[in-house]
């Protein structure tokens, strides 16, 4: 949520936020239209309970000097139920305006690129050189069900569509880069692992932005104020939400292992075949909370912690910073990671590392003490995938498949997988 005391004393600096990001500006002037009129009755309402207090002192000194105080006592009413009325229109204002806070997105950094959209994306570096094969490239979803690893057909009839059963070596794969990511960023990279919930309700989600905006896009449990996560950014974000944290004890790196659900609303008609974009998937999620001032020295960090599950498996992939039409509501600042995928000959987005600010932390009222006598100010928050494990396998399968159809796991997933080196048509399960 952006500070209203920004909007009323640099309101030009949301405005331009908002048209680069290719928003209308006047939801500024709709805020503070509804911010004058709010202050002005409060100041009607705070003159109103001065006279009313003074007409109390009034009424208690006539009745001690047994004089008819009916006639203040008449006035003081008429000012209780002016006073009653303007609260109301007070609180119906402040209901107002902390709507329309809700539909602005986060202001962006002055580094990020401005355009309408992917197109204005910047590659900053590459890693790794996509592998030349000669042989026909196989999509991952054929390898899959060559090697009988995912059973598309059964996903679709236990759930619907954007759902699929993983089997055999295809489960053993899903588990094992869970487990190597969820290692290397808790031994190696100093993040706490957490187990949270998969269900949170509306106040969790309107923390981290996912509502009240993006409400077609969640699972919510009928008759329950209960969603299914869509990441686990949600929970873990909202780890301290109304807290006052300690500031020797910033900062804090959580990681998550979870299924998330997503309606993926608007996405009919894109990457309809594999398993890409799926309603259920699984992902490692990494979380930062800290001071302000270390915000963006903390995105480079998440980002390349995010990058290092990558270079292990060997998986070739570029980071590009996000333009401001193609950024995510509370980010100010995104890397996408994008992984090479051989069938499509392009690289796919496989994490999103992004610097929310004060932003989710004002929705959150998350703060921290920075001296012991100073006023508490809000947390900075970050978010990154570490990375999403579906898209992780489809890397596997296209990058490291073989002329036969096997496909050779990366070396550093071979612990993971009881030293196994090679998935071949002989390892498939058994229906």
């Amino acid at each position: 949520m952006i500070d209203i005391k920004l909007i009323r004393t640099d309101p030009d600096v949301v405005r331009d936020g908002l048209m680069k990001r290719g928003k209308d500006p006047k939801i500024v002037d709709e805020i503070l239209e509804k911010d004058t009129e709010r202050r002005e009755i409060l100041k009607e309402v705070n003159a109103l309970k001065k006279e009313r207090n003074e007409a109390g002192e009034e009424i208690a000194r006539l009745k001690r000097e047994k004089k008819d105080a009916s006639h203040i006592i008449s006035l003081m009413k008429e000012k209780s139920d002016r006073i009653k009325e303007l609260d109301t229109r007070i609180s119906q204002l402040e209901d107002e305006i902390e709507k329309l806070l809700f539909e602005i997105p986060n202001i962006p950094h002055e580094s990020v690129p401005v355009g309408p959209d992917e197109t204005a994306n910047v590659e900053i570096r590459r890693w790794g050189v996509p592998k030349e094969f000669d042989f026909p490239v196989k999509s991952h979803w054929d390898i899959a069900e060559y090697l009988g690893m995912i059973d598309f057909e059964r996903g679709a009839s236990l759930a619907g569509s954007r759902f699929v059963v993983l089997k055999g070596w295809g489960a053993i794969m899903e588990r094992a880069l869970i487990n190597f990511m969820l290692d290397l960023h808790v031994r190696e990279q100093g993040y706490l692992e957490i187990v949270p919930p998969y269900l949170v309700n509306s106040g969790t989600m309107t923390g981290t932005g996912q509502l009240p905006k993006f409400k077609e896009e969640l699972y919510k449990c009928e008759d329950e104020d209960l969603y299914l996560i869509p990441t686990a950014e949600v929970p873990l974000t909202n780890m301290f939400k109304g807290e006052i944290l300690e500031s020797e004890k910033l900062p804090y790196y959580f990681t998550a292992y979870t299924a998330c659900f997503r309606k993926e609303a608007g996405s009919y008609g894109k990457d309809i075949r594999g398993i890409i974009r799926l309603h259920q998937f699984n992902k490692v999620e990494l979380v930062k909370i800290c001071r302000p001032e270390t915000s963006y020295d903390e995105l480079e960090k998440l980002t390349n912690d995010a990058e290092e599950v990558l270079k292990r498996l060997g998986l070739p992939y570029r980071v590009v910073v996000l333009s401001t039409g193609d950024m995510g509501f509370s980010a100010a600042k995104t890397y996408d990671l994008e992984v090479w995928v051989p069938y499509e000959g392009k690289y796919r987005e496989i994490s999103s590392c992004s610097n929310c600010t004060d932003f989710q932390a004002r929705r959150m009222n998350t703060r921290f003490r920075p001296g012991e006598m100073e006023k508490p100010v809000f947390v900075h928050t970050l978010n990154g995938s570490g990375v999403a494990v579906g898209r992780t396998m489809v890397a596997i399968l296209e990058n490291y498949q073989q002329r036969d159809g096997s496909v050779v796991i990366p070396e550093a997933l071979r612990p993971y997988m009881g030293g196994k080196e090679v998935i071949t048509p002989d390892d498939k399960a058994p229906f």
